[in-house]
């Protein structure tokens, strides 16, 4: 209740921002939909960039969904930052013909019941209501706290083809929809991807999000830019004890002016680095460990069902917070119909 208090209690600090119609570079207005998807990338890591070979790659890099041969259904849920924030996805990747595949996917981020006190505010004395957070009468009156929500939708519609055994590309067409309390939001955004595999076992990646700057427009008439990320990764491929170890590493290039809220940078630019690991069994079962931009250690395992694809995730937040939240559990599954009707054309 505390933390969903802090938030509230930012709102009037904030909320002149959003009636003053302008347009900005919205440092983080993009954030939401870097936060990742599925229980086996959250396990190594969030290293996903040249690795993603499922339904999730339309959104970790679109090219990764030629990659598919049958269709696929992908569902996550996680309570993110303990149980602060709800968060949820969901796709669906089709293989066409020999050589392309299509895929629609969604993210919803939510944080509800946010006490709402931009008119719980008054003057101790007199009991006005008053919205000068620093006069020495001021307290907040709780008969006066109301509730709202922050909600964020993200829509990806995705296209890849395979243009050749060893190079794929793909796009994506984002439609995003964001509210918090009466205020609502509106954007689009496009991103192109590619994975080439230069000999056996070695995949290079590379997603370039948000590619011709997103506009994401406000009811307020306020525009925030979401400025372009590059995202490039390598992984590798090492067969040994009946199994597969695959090491990947992510470098995400920004350009918001983060400074050191990054791994490092060198001016307006900024880079983060994430790692992880997977060791694949047979393709049977699956152990995996990371460190992602966030500074936390992951750890993940998943197991292959006939058709079904079960992960789980592990992250601890930093305890040297601030804030303290608790630690974030997040299970994924992949339904894959993996019957001989729908295999792809030319297998």
């Amino acid at each position: 209740m505390k933390k969903k208090l802090l938030i509230g209690f930012s709102l009037i600090m904030f909320s002149y921002n959003f009636l003053t119609a302008q347009t900005v570079i919205g440092k983080y207005a993009g954030e939401f939909m870097a936060i990742g998807v599925g229980g086996k990338a959250s396990g190594m890591g969030s290293a996903q960039v040249a690795v993603a070979n499922d339904a999730t790659s339309g959104y970790w890099n679109p090219a990764g969904l030629a990659r598919l041969n049958y269709p696929q259904i992908s569902l996550m849920h996680e309570e993110y930052l303990g149980n602060l924030v709800n968060y949820n996805y969901a796709a669906v990747a089709i293989p066409y013909g020999e050589d392309m595949s299509f895929g629609i996917s969604a993210i919803r981020l939510s944080v509800d019941g946010i006490p709402d006190t931009r008119e719980a505010l008054i003057d101790r004395v007199t009991g006005q209501v008053i919205y000068d957070i620093n006069n020495p009468a001021a307290r907040i009156d709780p008969s006066l706290v109301k509730e709202f929500s922050n909600t964020d939708y993200a829509f990806y519609l995705t296209f890849a083809k395979r243009q050749t055994d060893k190079f794929y590309w793909g796009a994506n067409v984002k439609v995003i929809s964001r509210s918090i309390a009466e205020y609502s939001a509106l954007g689009v955004g496009f991103d192109v991807g590619a994975v080439y595999m230069p000999m056996d076992d070695l995949y290079l990646g590379a997603n370039l999000m948000d590619i011709t700057t997103t506009l994401v427009a406000w009811s307020t008439g306020r525009n925030e830019l979401i400025t372009p990320t590059a995202k490039i990764g390598a992984a590798y491929g090492i067969h040994f004890f009946g199994g597969t170890l695959m090491p990947a590493v992510d470098f995400d290039i920004r350009f918001e002016n983060r400074q050191f809220a990054s791994t490092f940078n060198i001016g307006a630019v900024s880079f983060d680095v994430k790692g992880g690991f997977e060791y694949n069994f047979q393709n049977i079962f699956a152990v995996r460990a990371g460190y992602n931009d966030l500074n936390q250690f992951t750890v993940g395992a998943g197991i292959k069902l006939p058709k079904l694809n079960i992960d789980y995730s592990f992250a601890r937040f930093n305890e040297s917070s601030a804030t303290r939240f608790d630690d974030s559990h997040r299970i994924s599954l992949i339904l894959t119909l993996e019957e001989p009707r729908f295999l792809r054309d030319g297998l």
